[in-house]
């Protein structure tokens, strides 16, 4: 499954790109590097559990091992000391990121209610984060286990210069953007 967008990628996607762009070299063609999945959860404080569970969640959806994310100073409003546990993160590459990216455009995102696609902002260099409500829209995830809603940010990063190729490459992929950058 995950050789089906590399495989689109390199016989479709970057023959497009290079005819797009005007590109000289094939090594100016923008690839999609990795794609970072993170949960920032403010109830750890209170309760360690909710960093165990959202572990469980994200190395579910990824088929990878995430890791714990700890803070890095001290915040006495939000009762938060120097490396105590905030949330949970994984980072995806290669086989296992086409394989994640294929499993969220075609299944994930559609099951989003009342889904009209996401919206087309950059970060100025060629990155794109979306942000996820409930953690629920991936099917790996069994409804009947999950005590609380968790939503997460999905960061897909490229070798894009500019926002332009960023966006180009990532509706070449298939991500559904509603609006013109």
């Amino acid at each position: 499954m995950a050789t089906t967008l590399k495989k689109q990628y390199d016989e479709k996607i970057a023959p497009a790109l290079m005819k797009q762009f005007n590109y000289s070299s094939p090594m100016q063609i923008p690839k999609l590097v990795k794609i970072v999945l993170n949960e920032g959860l403010g109830d750890a404080t209170q309760d360690k559990k909710v960093i165990e569970t959202a572990i469980t969640e994200l190395t579910t959806i990824t088929g990878q091992k995430a890791v714990q994310t700890l803070s890095k100073k001290d915040i006495s409003n939000f009762r938060v000391r120097k490396k105590m546990p905030i949330g949970a993160r994984v980072t995806l590459r290669r086989d296992r990121m086409y394989e994640f990216m294929e499993r969220f455009i075609r299944i994930a995102l559609p099951r989003i209610r009342d889904f009209k696609g996401i919206a087309g902002k950059l970060d100025g260099r060629g990155n794109y984060t979306v942000g996820i409500t409930e953690q629920i829209i991936f099917p790996e995830i069994n409804i009947d286990n999950v005590s609380k809603m968790q939503g997460m940010n999905i960061t897909f990063v490229t070798t894009a210069k500019t926002d332009e190729e960023g966006y180009a490459l990532l509706k070449e992929f298939g991500l559904p953007f509603n609006n013109a950058k």
